[in-house]
């Protein structure tokens, strides 16, 4: 596996210096680049795209919080603070981790061991999608592994999505855009009818004249931005001989 990348952004020297020791014990990790300053920090995360970003909350100008508003999708945030009151918070960015300030080495290399299994089964998906595959998202405080066969179809609204499962009763809710849900899945079992729905094509129940699709308790009228792809897919499908 290649080193996983990472930038530190924190306004304490001091922090930045003990972080920048943790990832040289870390193997397989490499620091690109450090920052005190939240502005000078945005260019560069959206130029290298780093795999982790070590980021603390509290700081001048732009804070945390709103610095991780704006991360590339390749990019996971690990927040770094003295105030445990902003844990909540860090999961309606979907943070992948929080750590406490004095940040303690084996919590630190706890929350990297955590961001290399995640990285490792999206790209073992990405590699092998021939091969029973799930996804991992963040329901509330915790990672889901949902299984893909499980998915009926995908509804986004706003800054999150709504997993549709076919044995839960409510949706799985996660602070994700659609393009990075549609990213994830896989080509052949997965299809965008909409700019707010994923749907899974082997559990559409029926398509009706009006070119609306029947998929699970759901009635999907298809736009016209996303017909013509919809119907080359059912060209495809259709016995009509």
């Amino acid at each position: 596996m290649r080193p996983l990348t990472c930038i530190i952004v924190d306004d304490e020297p001091l922090a930045v210096r003990l972080l920048k020791s943790y990832v040289e014990m870390t193997p397989n990790l490499q620091l690109t680049a450090s920052f005190t300053d939240s502005i000078t920090a945005i260019k560069a995360i959206k130029e290298q795209k780093p795999d982790l970003l070590f980021l603390d909350i509290q700081m001048p100008n732009i804070d945390g919080m709103e610095l991780a508003h704006s991360l590339p999708e390749e990019t996971h945030v690990i927040f770094t603070t003295a105030f445990k009151e902003y844990a909540f918070e860090s999961y309606e960015v979907n943070a992948l981790d929080f750590l406490l300030k004095p940040v303690r080495y084996h919590k630190f290399l706890a929350s990297v061991e955590k961001a290399k299994k995640l990285l490792d089964t999206q790209q073992t998906a990405v590699q092998s999608p021939q091969q029973p595959l799930t996804v991992f998202i963040r329901v509330d405080s915790e990672w889901r592994n949902i299984p893909i066969e499980q998915i009926t179809y995908i509804n986004g609204m706003k800054d999150y999505v709504m997993f549709y499962l076919d044995n839960e009763s409510k949706p799985l809710i996660t602070h994700l855009t659609m393009k990075a849900v549609e990213d994830m899945l896989p080509k052949d079992k997965f299809l965008r009818i909409h700019r707010s729905y994923i749907i899974a094509v082997d559990k559409i129940r029926k398509v009706d004249r009006n070119d609306c699709v029947y998929i699970g308790n759901e009635i999907i009228h298809i736009p016209d931005g996303y017909l013509q792809t919809f119907r080359q897919f059912l060209d495809s499908r259709t016995i009509d001989k």
